[in-house]
């Protein structure tokens, strides 16, 4: 590890950033050293600029991985090198508000059906029966199931923020005949060393291979589970923030995309420009 990389590191995690957020970034500040084949703190703001050029216009890459090279430059400068750049400064890349995936109920039985890898199926079923993220389900740890109580603690979700989720009864007993058959010792779905819990990407490949088996032709992913789980709640008639407060979500404004996604919210608006139209 380079001393730039192993100082920003150290600014990261004392700055509280997830491991999750200091991969990403890393990965993003190799990718500009690549660019340029020399360090970064070798850099000048026009080469910066450049680089940004390079993304955008010549590579064409999506709105989020330039925002995650943003993020990830700026970090560098801000707090590492603690050298302004008028060029950060300047950049602006505004998200995109894509309304995501919904998966009906018995199209989440399928894709969970075909699951075939049984610690990545059992964390697939908390990611929709609990509301997960996925790097929240694969760090679970046995002492996280409370089955006196009914729930699962949720340590270290994003925003460093920990919380209790409603555990259902049938979660509860699929997670009993899975640690029966597995016996897990601390994590619930450790890796194939035991050592280390299950990484994300080997969930992800899966739940991509369950979706080709079920021949759906939505784009299917860990947070598909989650957005399911909260839709669906949603049209069960669970307030908006008692949802708010089960997906982890600081602000309601994230919580309020899903009054767009409902069947119910979708019929109750088919029934009233029907009958704005029965007249003409």
């Amino acid at each position: 590890m380079t001393e730039l990389r192993q100082r920003m590191t150290e600014d990261m995690r004392l700055r509280g950033l997830s491991e999750a957020t200091q991969r990403t970034y890393l990965d993003a500040i190799a990718n500009l050293a690549r660019h340029f084949k020399r360090s970064p703190d070798q850099l000048t703001d026009e080469e910066l600029r450049q680089f940004f050029v390079h993304l955008t216009q010549t590579q064409r890459r999506a709105k989020s991985t330039v925002r995650v090279h943003l993020f990830a430059v700026k970090f560098l400068y801000r707090y590492t090198l603690q050298r302004p750049s008028h060029t950060l400064d300047l950049l602006r890349i505004k998200r995109d508000r894509k309304l995501p995936v919904v998966l009906a109920h018995s199209e989440v039985r399928k894709v969970l059906d075909a699951i075939r890898r049984p610690a990545a199926r059992m964390s697939a079923i908390l990611m929709y029966s609990c509301g997960l993220r996925v790097s929240e389900a694969v760090h679970l740890r046995l002492e996280d199931i409370d089955s006196r109580r009914m729930v699962l603690a949720v340590r270290n979700g994003k925003g460093c923020q920990d919380r209790y989720v409603p555990l259902p009864q049938r979660s509860l007993e699929l997670l009993r005949d899975y640690w029966r058959e597995h016996r897990p010792a601390y994590w619930l779905f450790p890796d194939r060393t035991g050592s280390r819990p299950l990484r994300r990407e080997a969930v992800l490949k899966t739940i991509d291979a369950a979706t080709e088996d079920t021949k759906l032709t939505k784009h299917v992913s860990c947070h598909t589970l989650r957005h399911s789980y909260a839709t669906h709640l949603l049209e069960l008639g669970v307030d908006l923030r008692v949802i708010q407060g089960v997906l982890g979500h600081r602000s309601i404004r994230t919580t309020i995309l899903y009054l767009h996604l409902t069947a119910n919210t979708l019929k109750n608006v088919q029934v009233i420009v029907n009958n704005l139209m029965a007249d003409l």
